[in-house]
């Protein structure tokens, strides 16, 4: 399989080193292995760097407003609950502007793949702090270092109710590979995060980067449970009303 038959509108506007390439290629690799019919696939995007992907990917894709990427991709999965609707987005995207949309559908466990691009920062709007910035860590409006506790995004993803939850790094690719096939056949709400870096903006060496990644600990499949999911609840209920109606 060449990774390119799957992309448009190359050559990609990221800054060199960004690894949201990276998990771009392992995307589309794990979709492949998955055995998802192209036709059947939709992948929406967020505002930010990441959001960038749809523009890439030569899929059904929506490109949507900052922090409404679950909010669109949850109307998409009701209107046709036969397509597999994966989310992509930042980490402030996600969490931030998107935070209630983020813990809501967890918590309904809705049947989308969700994967978060993890970098820590606000990387396309100058380097901000995001909800995920490490503590004393210096940003751009943290200039003496960051006050706020950030979030553990696995822990937040289990305490609301995500029924697959996975992280992984930029470094440990074929481990993302494999964390994504699972989460692309996962019945329910499924979260990777994915540790990644922005060298632009956190003035660190791409190669550095990625040798920071190798020892980032824990990583891997941190729940998998089967529940039953949203939509075909919500079917069950408008079958019987008809029913009822009759």
């Amino acid at each position: 399989m060449n990774v390119k038959d799957y992309l448009v509108n190359l050559p990609h506007t990221w800054c060199a080193g960004c690894g949201n390439g990276i998990i771009l290629g392992a995307f589309i690799r794990a979709f492949k292995k998955s055995g998802i019919d192209k036709d059947k696939l939709v992948v929406v995007s967020g505002i930010g760097c990441s959001g960038r992907v749809t523009q890439y990917l030569n899929f059904d894709a929506v490109h949507t407003t900052h922090g409404r990427a679950l909010a669109f991709a949850t109307g998409i999965k009701l209107a046709n609950p036969e397509l597999k609707v994966v989310v992509m987005m930042g980490d402030g995207d996600a969490l931030a502007i998107g935070g209630n949309h983020f813990i809501h559908s967890a918590r309904r466990n809705i049947d989308l793949t969700v994967i978060i691009f993890n970098n820590s920062v606000y990387g396309m709007t100058g380097g901000q702090q995001s909800p995920t910035t490490q503590l004393n860590a210096k940003t751009a409006t943290t200039p003496y270092g960051n006050l706020e506790n950030p979030f553990n995004v696995v822990d937040l993803a289990i305490a609301a109710g995500a029924t697959y939850v996975a992280r992984c790094t930029t470094f440990h690719v074929k481990k993302l590979e494999k964390s994504i096939v699972e989460a692309l056949l996962h019945k329910g709400f499924s979260v990777i995060e994915v540790i990644t870096g922005c060298p632009t903006q956190q003035k660190v060496k791409p190669a550095e980067l990625i040798k920071l990644q190798k020892n980032i600990k824990p990583i891997g499949v941190f729940k998998k449970e089967e529940k039953e999911e949203f939509v075909d609840k919500y079917l069950k209920l408008v079958k019987s009303v008809k029913t009822e109606k009759l």
